[in-house]
Parts: structure tokens; sequence; C-alpha cells
């Protein structure tokens, strides 16, 4: 009976530790079929590039370093 009541509440705690972590993210409406089944969320959609490297301003080049004096 011990053992009953143990898993009992750790199911549970196990339980409310994913619904609380989930927040309201959680779909609760079963299996989705259809156009109801597709989900693109915001951040996966693609952004535009620029037109063309030649729109983009760049900064300049830095200049080239010196070299290295020949042995001493």
């Amino acid at each position: 009976m011990l053992k009953i009541v143990l898993g009992f509440v750790v199911f549970a705690a196990l339980s409310l530790f994913v619904i609380f972590k989930a927040g309201d993210k959680v779909d609760m409406g079963g299996e989705k079929h259809g156009a109801e089944a597709v989900h693109v969320p915001e951040d996966s959609k693609p952004v535009a590039a620029p037109a063309s490297a030649a729109d983009t301003p760049t900064a300049p080049a830095a200049p080239a370093a010196a070299p290295a004096p020949a042995g001493k």
C-alpha cells in the first residue's frame, strides 16, 4: 500500500513539474489531421536576405601589418 501511495505522489509531482514548465504551450486537443496538424513557429519563418552584396555597407579594410624584421 505504501508503494502505491509513494508512486502516486511521485507521478503527481512529476506531472505538475512538466505542466508548470510547459506553461501555455501544451496542446491538449488530441490528434490533429489535415491543415490543423501543420504548425510553423513564428521564429522559424525565413527572413528576407539583402538584394545584393553591393547594397550592404561594409567597414573599411584594416591596414596590413608590417612584416617583422628578419634576424637580430
